[in-house]
């Protein structure tokens, strides 16, 4: 088992994995005392046996240049696998700020083939490669140095089984002409904004139940300060001011900090010293936003009428649908879009947009419109077209 703590090399084998046209990665990270994804181990893998595999420590290898591996990220003619990719790929943006590229995730290609929605890699492993996982390292410390032989295998294995079931999901979707949906999915992976936490759009994260502008006025300028404050501390948003403790700030405006210290939500750090001083100070400039400048209350959506019994013909084609491509409904569509569909004329809902549009949309809406119906066929159900 390779464990790499130097410099010299990582550089030997980012250099041979460069050679191949992909690699398998993962992380094992710690996010719950930070705001950033802390970096704990780093695993790749390239084509061939266990011996094309490596472990590359940044913690045991304090001193060691992680940029052969960010190099290797940025390279193009090498596809990055991962399985589910989300938080993986925050890491490289944050540390390297890059994130890697071409890209292709295994639970998003696995749903696209017919595993399920949002299939976990145990699964996976299972049912591809007939192993089965050894998961009782999972919630270990990655911090905590040295690692365990068991905690190695562990996290060696989350990139080797890797490479096998890339290889079988890229042949079916090859196969089945389906490579361009994963490719539209890994667009938003790969878009910057996914990434990015803007302290001034924060406050649209919160679950309100107010629309009043001076409310919301508030309510943003409180979550911008702890979202920058958590950013520049590394302290996770919570611990400064939990959702609930903020919106009651914003309800209830304090001005002093006598004030502020008979709210009961609030927790002890937000009651004293500069932590209550910023808030207070929050709370003025959301008080003080101009007129022309507050949030905008939420436009009703324009909706007719909704019939339950239009959504629940929707749901049967989504279900039939589902069934005809052999991937999980929630693939295709949400309750959320149905309901959209079915109340207005052309929401803007991913269902109606890209590859799902061809695959569903398209038909939900000639449901709608009344083009086309549902027929009970040969204990299935069957998409009857009516002459023009």
């Amino acid at each position: 088992m390779l464990v790499i703590t130097d410099t010299e090399t990582l550089v030997a084998f980012c250099a041979r994995c460069a050679e191949h046209p992909y690699i398998t990665v993962d992380t094992e990270f710690l996010r719950e005392r930070t705001y950033w994804p802390q970096l704990c181990l780093a695993q790749v893998a390239y084509p061939g046996d266990e011996d094309c595999a490596a472990l590359i420590d940044p913690i045991a290898g304090a001193d060691m240049d992680l940029a052969p591996l960010f190099e290797l990220m940025k390279n193009t003619s090498v596809v990055k696998v991962f399985h589910a990719a989300r938080q993986d790929l925050e890491i490289f943006w944050k540390l390297g700020d890059l994130i890697p590229t071409p890209l292709f995730d295994t639970q998003v290609a696995a749903m696209v083939c017919g595993y399920g929605d949002q299939v976990g890699y145990e699964t996976l492993v299972r049912k591809i490669c007939k192993e089965g996982l050894d998961k009782s390292s999972r919630f270990t410390d990655w911090a905590r140095r040295p690692l365990s032989e068991k905690q190695l295998d562990y996290a060696l294995a989350d990139v080797t089984h890797l490479r096998q079931i890339y290889e079988v999901l890229e042949a079916r979707l090859n196969r089945t002409g389906r490579a361009a949906w994963v490719a539209e999915e890994m667009a938003v992976l790969t878009n910057p904004d996914t990434y990015r936490n803007e302290p001034t759009e924060a406050w649209r994260r919160l679950k309100t139940r107010s629309s009043s502008p001076r409310f919301l006025a508030v309510a943003a300028a409180l979550a911008e300060w702890r979202e920058r404050r958590a950013q520049e501390k590394d302290v996770p948003r919570s611990r400064l001011l939990k959702d609930d403790a903020l919106l009651e700030v914003a309800s209830a405006r304090p001005g002093t900090a006598e004030e502020l210290s008979r709210l009961r939500l609030l927790q002890r750090e937000g009651r004293k010293g500069d932590v209550a001083a910023e808030i207070l100070e929050a709370v003025r400039k959301g008080m003080e936003t101009p007129e022309d400048a507050l949030p905008p209350k939420e436009a009703p959506r324009p909706t007719r009428k909704t019939s339950e019994a239009l959504v629940d013909l929707l749901k049967v084609l989504l279900k039939s649908r589902a069934e005809d491509l052999g991937v999980a409904p929630k693939l295709l569509a949400s309750s959320d879009e149905l309901t959209a569909i079915a109340g207005e004329d052309e929401p803007q809902v991913p269902a109606l947009s890209g590859w799902r549009r061809a695959a569903f949309g398209e038909l939900a809406l000639q449901l709608k419109r009344g083009e086309i119906a549902l027929s009970a066929h040969g204990g299935g159900v069957e998409i009857v077209e009516f002459d023009d």
